[in-house]
């Protein structure tokens, strides 16, 4: 089967190969019917999908620089590690203390380990090597934090050195008394910047202490947010521009077993209290293992909600359905457990939308957010497929829409673009009748170009469809020399005017995966790269911009659709009067084109907005990362008609204003 696959998709890239060098007629005509509107479609089409894969929650969006926070990865003490001295007693490098872990009186029952230190001689201490290396910035703020009960010691001295061992950063935690825990905070302020810094912390006085959540936070977070998330990373999302945010993934909502799945619950209230958990994605692929993946859940529900209500966006939750991911334990509920997993969902819609005097509304309002997040959309299970699936849906679908009949339900056809499998689920749904399907495929760039039209085909009566995880393979699905080039971006935009010419089916898409981090991924291609000081959008993600940017409310008829490497989409923006033309030529050669409007009245200034490369392997990166970006000029329409140059291997978007 493997061999095939890699047969097809290699037959595939000699025909992408064919087209980019084909020589298409140099003139093309573009008809737009603006006198014959089409169906309403959805204007929050083009959303992003967030998975703490690749590092992206914590090392990532999530900017907490201590790696091991709260001692409660299954090696309790990874990433730290005692600072050394000579001694010249022993003539060797010896620590001045020692230190070892305990579960006895913990700071609570979600966070059992800490750290206990003896100090035998001043200046003991020990260090925290942070997500690949601390990044921080000259004169960035950072806030130092930890619990601690101590015997002896008052104070805790702590600085940020660079690789070099140079220091670029002091503070000191002091005060300490009594047998209770309590939180020390002081602020940090960087002097110089250094991508791989480490956090050394160190007991000048004798005697005994124990510390949990030590924490070192960037002050300057998106919105000022004690608790937020990295400022760099939310402004891409925030530029996109997204309809939604679907969190808080995928496959890791599953989990391998249900016992290691994704619960809501444990990541909402305070942070200290939110329980630890390996990422199913820590030893997934045999080629980049991380065995030191694990979600502190700082980033929680609350922040995801709050994150798409910041970028204005809505919110796109999704639950375990009772069933582990079906690509490894396979595990399964039994229909009599489902109890627990349904009051999950039911409690979930309160902690979104209910009123502050509800339990978990009150939760919410408490962790400062009286006002509802207004959920509208509900996913039940990822990328789960057969009979056991259908039968967990019905039941769910059941209770919910008996007390929440607003709630848009997502269901799921598995993963795949056809088989009997596919084809199965699309008949169970055609059926039952969930609100939205959910569709995932990963395919090379020219089954993107090839099936633009694909839902041409769908129903008009049945379950509309969210495309929630898209991309084009380069390499083969989920090989790690996936690029994410010119090449397999064009063809994923050639595909999305397929989506908004069927905009009365397709009610939302997603690219995925969305973030990356460049020390400590997983998967390729993704939309957003970052290392621990910057940052930079692929040019997929300026695909997902243009057309996010750029969505409308109603489809507007327009011919050619894809012929001789065009590919086209028109809407109608009800809220600005603009009509938005996209055009994408595929081609390797510049083409001259006529724009013809059937409202010959339509004159005035168009808005243009171009994406191209000439190369089909060009892509951005951390010194030019915007290589290939967006270009913005205007264009004169006169009686209905504009001429214009479609450049080769180019995404064009006209905003025109209708009278």
């Amino acid at each position: 089967m493997r061999s095939h696959v890699l047969s097809c998709f290699w037959l595939f890239a000699l025909g992408f190969a064919c087209l980019l060098t084909q020589r298409p007629p140099s003139y093309a005509r573009i008809d737009v019917d603006t006198a014959h509107l089409g169906a309403p479609i959805s204007p929050r089409m083009f959303g992003v999908f967030f998975e703490d894969i690749n590092f992206a929650a914590d090392g990532g969006l999530y900017p907490e620089l201590v790696k091991n926070r709260s001692f409660e990865f299954s090696q309790p003490l990874t990433g730290w590690h005692e600072i050394f001295h000579m001694s010249a007693a022993a003539g060797r490098d010896m620590p001045k203390g020692e230190m070892d872990m305990r579960t006895d009186a913990p700071l609570n029952t979600s966070n059992t380990h800490y750290l206990h230190v003896r100090v035998y001689e001043p200046g003991y201490g020990f260090f925290n090597t942070g997500y690949r290396g601390m990044g921080v910035k000259r004169g960035a703020e950072y806030l130092l934090s930890a619990y601690l009960r101590s015997e002896g010691p008052k104070t805790l001295r702590a600085t940020i050195t660079d690789p070099s061992g140079a220091v670029v950063g002091r503070g000191t935690l002091q005060g300490f008394g009594g047998g209770a825990w309590k939180r020390y905070e002081t602020v940090i302020k960087a002097d110089a910047t250094a991508a791989k810094a480490h956090l050394n912390l160190y007991f000048d006085e004798k005697g005994e202490a124990d510390l949990d959540m030590i924490s070192l936070f960037p002050v300057d977070t998106w919105r000022q947010r004690p608790n937020g998330l990295r400022k760099d990373l939310v402004q891409l999302l925030y530029d996109l521009h997204p309809g939604f945010v679907r969190f808080p993934g995928g496959c890791i909502v599953e989990g391998r077993q249900l016992a290691t799945r994704y619960r809501w619950k444990t990541t909402v209230g305070d942070v200290s209290e939110r329980k630890t958990l390996v990422n199913r994605w820590n030893d997934e692929f045999d080629y980049r293992p991380a065995p030191d993946y694990f979600q502190s859940f700082g980033l929680g529900f609350y922040e995801y909600f709050q994150l798409a209500e910041d970028i204005g966006a809505r919110p796109l939750p999704v639950l375990n359905c009772g069933m582990a991911c079906q690509f490894n334990s396979n595990e399964t509920a039994g229909t009599e457990e489902l109890n627990e997993y349904i009051q999950d969902a039911l409690d979930l819609i309160e902690f979104a939308n209910g009123p502050a005097t509800s339990p978990w509304g009150g939760l919410r309002a408490r962790m400062g957010h009286p006002a509802p997040f207004h959920m509208e959309m509900l996913g039940v299970g990822n990328e789960q497929w057969g009979p056991r699936y259908i039968e967990r849906y019905r039941t769910f679908a059941a209770a919910l829409k008996a007390k929440h009949p607003e709630i848009q339900l997502v269901a799921s056809v598995g993963l795949g673009t056809d088989g009997d499998t596919f084809r199965a689920m699309w008949q169970a749904w055609r059926q039952l009748r969930p609100d939205i399907v959910d569709e995932h495929y990963y395919m090379g760039p020219e089954w993107f170009l090839a099936n633009s039209g694909r839902y041409d085909r769908y129903d008009r009566s049945g379950p509309k469809v969210y495309v929630g995880e898209f991309a084009a393979q380069t390499a083969g699905i989920g090989m790690p020399n996936n690029r994410n080039n010119w090449r397999a971006a064009i063809s994923e935009a050639a595909f999305m005017t397929g989506l908004e010419r069927n905009g009365d089916v397709v009610q939302f898409a997603s690219y995925a995966a969305l973030m990356a981090n460049a020390d400590a991924w997983q998967w390729t291609p993704d939309a957003i790269w970052f290392d621990s000081l910057r940052s930079y959008g692929t040019p997929s993600y300026y695909v997902q911009r243009v057309f996010a940017n750029n969505a409308g409310t109603r489809i507007v008829p327009v011919t050619p659709v894809a012929e001789n490497g065009l590919y086209t989409a028109a809407t109608l923006d009800e809220s600005t009067h603009e009509l938005i033309l996209k055009v994408v030529n595929v081609t390797s050669a510049a083409r001259t084109a006529e724009i013809r409007l059937a409202d010959t009245k339509i004159s005035g200034t168009a808005k243009v907005t171009i994406l191209e490369s000439a190369d089909p392997n060009a892509e951005n990166s951390f010194d030019r990362p915007d290589a290939v970006s967006p270009v913005s000029s205007a264009a004169e329409v006169h009686s209905g008609s504009m001429a214009v140059r479609l450049g080769a291997s180019s995404v064009n978007v006209y905003r025109i204003p209708m009278p």
